[in-house]
Order: C-alpha cells, then sequence, then structure tokens
C-alpha cells in the first residue's frame, strides 16, 4: 500500500473524494478538506477520534484547528504524494465527521 495511486485509481477512488469537499493542495501532490463543527469541543473531539484512527493505521494528518474548523491534508511522506493509505484515512475522516 505504499504505492502511488495509479491514474485509474485517480479516476474512480480519488473523484470520489472531490466530489465529497476535499480539494487537490496546490503545488503538491496532496488532498485538503476543512471541517466546519457546532463548536471548539466538537472539533476536538473530532481530532481525538481522527487521531485514534491515524495511529492505529499507522498514517498521520497534516492539519490544524481554528474554534471550530479543522482543517486536514493527506499525503504520503514517505512517496511524497498522495497513496490509497491517504484515500482509506480521508474516507474514515468523512465518517467520523459525519460527513458523509
Amino acid at each position: 500500500m505504499k504505492d502511488s495511486l495509479s491514474q485509474e485509481q485517480r479516476e474512480t477512488e480519488l473523484a470520489g473524494l472531490l466530489a465529497a469537499g476535499w480539494e487537490m493542495e496546490n503545488g503538491r501532490d496532496a488532498i485538503v478538506k476543512t471541517y466546519r463543527f457546532r463548536d471548539f469541543a466538537d472539533a476536538m473531539g473530532f481530532m481525538t477520534r481522527a487521531a485514534i484512527w491515524a495511529e492505529k493505521w499507522n498514517h498521520h494528518p497534516e492539519w490544524s484547528n481554528v474554534y471550530n474548523r479543522v482543517t486536514v491534508t493527506l499525503t504520503s511522506h514517505d512517496i511524497d504524494g498522495l497513496s490509497a493509505r491517504d484515500v482509506k484515512l480521508a474516507r474514515k475522516l468523512d465518517t467520523l465527521s459525519g460527513a458523509t
């Protein structure tokens, strides 16, 4: 699972994430999404749930939090680009946020 996404995967799996609100990050092979929550406590709860899964899967996001917003960037640093691990974690984050 450490290989870059194939062109076919980009057209199918990545396209589904883009339709769900993820965006390609300018200047890198990475995807980014900002989640909005009711308040700071809900945002932090999301980050805690996400951290458990990220640690379990040994794939950690780049993220930031400002009050009720959490911005997440996913890329696989070991291959300097997107991999199936990023797609898997993005889907999990959407589920955890209630954005599915």
